[in-house]
């Protein structure tokens, strides 16, 4: 959270632009970053749509093949996903064949959430897809590169 000097020398340095400029939708990051994170997975869609995945499902999976066996609580943090969006998800992966919930033997607060065989076997059946979504769109490889980390800066500034 910003202190309150933080704050007041941000809106000095905004101050300079007009209600107009300010309130332009093309001015707005947050609309940029909603457009690009919608078209995106609008991309990822006909790819995902085959193993019966939507794009959160997928990135679920993707969370789970670098760390398995894991609380549905960690796995939100990792997600930015809160219990109410992930247990559905959950659901739906469980339902699919491709993970196992199960509640911690020492502490019954804590599910954890396991892949399947066939969740496993799954990561080298989606491996082309991120090379499929960025040669088949005009995505310039090298600025996505270059705007990755501070994409990632940013979500963790965001999160805060």
């Amino acid at each position: 959270m910003k202190s309150e000097a933080d704050i007041e020398l941000c809106l000095a340095e905004t101050i300079n632009f007009s209600t107009d400029e300010l309130l332009k939708l093309d001015n707005q990051l947050c609309f940029a970053l909603y457009v690009s994170s919608k078209e995106v997975i609008r991309k990822y869609k006909p790819l995902l749509d085959p193993l019966g995945l939507t794009y959160t499902g997928y990135i679920t999976l993707m969370a789970l093949w670098e760390q398995d066996n894991i609380t549905i609580k960690d796995l939100g943090k990792r997600l930015y996903l809160d219990s109410g969006t992930l247990t559905p998800l959950l659901k739906k992966l469980e339902t699919l064949g491709y993970i196992v919930r199960s509640r911690s033997l020492s502490d019954e607060r804590n599910v954890y959430v396991k892949l399947t065989l066939e969740g496993h076997e799954l990561k080298s059946k989606v491996a082309h897809i991120p090379q499929q979504l960025i040669c088949s769109s005009n995505i310039d490889v090298k600025n996505a590169l270059q705007l990755l980390p501070i994409l990632q800066q940013f979500m963790k500034q965001i999160a805060d």
